[in-house]
């Protein structure tokens, strides 16, 4: 079941382009990434699925409801975590807390602790007291207070320092197994690689690729690394090859087409090392930019 389905969503502001023509889903119970640059449209496309903008074009549905009707509806079971975290300066954590679980029904205390203890949040200092690092703890537990069933994250590790950052991919893991629904919004490509089951990426306001994180990377190119005395890079010279670099003695490059005509070349030759792996995300990504 596809709890986001997005058609054709486009928003222009004015003569601005937010994002063209994009279409996806998400399934239930996925971890979905959602990559690209700063400005390739990744906050708008969350903006619109939380109905807090609307569309120029195009449809959104959220839980098979529609954004632009049911945008009240469809808040109630989303935990969302912007890029950026602006909060009333003079209040107290622990009070802001409080007020946010206030908006939905039920009692919240025991989760919005437990949640604390884990981000290491302390609730009795004031807002105005905390830095970005801490702020930033205060927007994922208030994202997550209300058990949410799908919940948007927007580039959300910024400001986190490493060991918070393992902490908080251990919550979303956490969350994940309880059956949420993940959006992750991210141009750190590492984090999407650890966390991700499928993969978007938008450029310049479309979508380029939809995958699999696995699939993009065996459909995508391999890298080659080949040592070897006397080595000729010209005996690599074949359909495929790209961004060839030569240096003492080692040629390395990428290849896209079938491995066994590299492994033919290597055959032939005297060899010291050679290694062929899948290319990273980052280098994935790349390609798909230049």
């Amino acid at each position: 079941m596809s709890i986001i389905e997005v058609s054709h969503l486009t928003k222009f502001y004015g003569k601005s382009r937010g994002i063209v023509d994009v279409s996806f889903n998400v399934e239930e119970g996925e971890i979905f990434g959602f990559i690209g640059p700063n400005g390739a449209g990744k906050s708008t496309t969350i903006r619109l699925l939380l109905s807090l903008i609307h569309p120029t074009s195009g449809e959104g549905k959220v839980f098979g409801k529609d954004i632009t009707k049911f945008g009240p509806e469809i808040r109630r079971d989303i935990g969302y975590l912007p890029s950026e975290v602006f909060y009333y300066e003079g209040m107290k954590v622990v009070d802001l807390l409080k007020y946010s679980a206030s908006f939905f029904e039920g009692d919240h205390t025991e989760r919005m602790k437990a949640l604390s203890e884990t981000m290491e949040l302390e609730m009795n200092r004031r807002i105005s007291d905390l830095s970005y690092g801490n702020k930033k703890k205060v927007g994922i537990v208030q994202g997550l207070l209300h058990s949410p069933k799908l919940l948007f994250l927007d580039e959300p590790t910024s400001g986190l320092d490493p060991l918070m950052q393992r902490k908080f991919f251990d919550l979303v893991r956490e969350e994940n197994k309880r059956g949420v629904t993940v959006f992750f919004s991210s141009h750190i490509l590492g984090e999407v690689q650890r966390l991700c089951n499928r993969v978007g990426i938008i450029r310049e306001g479309k979508i380029v690729e939809v995958s699999n994180i696995r699939s993009l990377q065996q459909n995508n190119y391999k890298k080659v690394s080949v040592t070897a005395e006397g080595l000729d890079p010209q005996s690599f010279d074949l359909p495929g090859v790209m961004n060839m670099q030569t240096e003492n003695g080692t040629v390395q490059f990428f290849f896209k087409g079938d491995i066994n005509a590299v492994l033919a070349k290597l055959s032939s030759i005297q060899v010291t090392d050679a290694t062929i792996e899948e290319p990273t995300l980052e280098e994935i990504f790349m390609h798909y930019y230049e």
